[in-house]
């Protein structure tokens, strides 16, 4: 196993391109900078783990149903670590919901092997409401 020196640049260069490629549905870049060991954690979701299973789910919003954008606010490094606070979008038909997420991200060998977000259920439920009535209004 190598211990290929990482710096915080490079990490935040890393995580900015994961989030940009998966916003633009390019889930081979994606996948490209994730290990094949991966844990991926949310909020009262249960751990998916494996690079495989992280590239099937990334390639569900994918589908011109389902979508995937991201603001990030903030993003700071320390080594191999990095921290984000962003606005996530999920899109599913004509509803958009936009939520505040904190995430983690620990790089191995250049590649994300942890993230680890964190987001207010609360907040994420206030996001669905009023991507739903956003949804509906347009159609009145």
């Amino acid at each position: 196993m190598s211990t290929q020196t990482v710096t915080a640049h490079d990490a935040v260069a890393t995580v900015t391109d994961f989030l940009e490629a998966t916003a633009a549905e390019d889930i081979d870049r994606a996948a490209s900078l994730i290990t094949d060991n991966i844990a991926w954690h949310n909020t009262w979701l249960p751990t998916v783990r494996g690079g495989a299973r992280v590239r099937k789910i990334l390639g569900g919003l994918a589908r011109p149903s389902v979508g995937f954008g991201v603001v990030v606010h903030h993003i700071a490094a320390e080594g191999d670590i990095v921290l984000t606070e962003r606005t996530d979008i999920l899109r599913f038909g004509p509803v958009r919901i936009e939520f505040w997420v904190c995430g983690t991200f620990e790089l191995r060998d250049g590649r994300i092997a942890l993230w680890d977000d964190h987001f207010d259920v609360l907040t994420f439920l206030r996001g669905t409401v009023v991507g739903v009535l956003r949804a509906v209004l347009r159609r009145s």
